[in-house]
């Protein structure tokens, strides 16, 4: 199965919580912090939802 790396880039700081447990969700909490995960509906679910504060590349 093909594999993303996502990478926080935008600070949750003033965001709202729904946004901060999706964050949360995928893994991520410091700004840089990379994960990689699985590329499915539900991962791309939730950087949709927060494709504003995130960085997606294929690996």
């Amino acid at each position: 199965m093909a594999q993303i790396q996502i990478t926080l880039v935008r600070s949750l700081i003033g965001r709202p919580e729904n946004q901060r447990q999706t964050v949360k969700t995928l893994g991520l909490r410091k700004v840089n912090q990379t994960v990689i995960r699985d590329d499915n509906v539900a991962n791309r679910g939730l950087i949709n939802a927060v494709s504003h504060l995130v960085k997606v590349t294929e690996v």
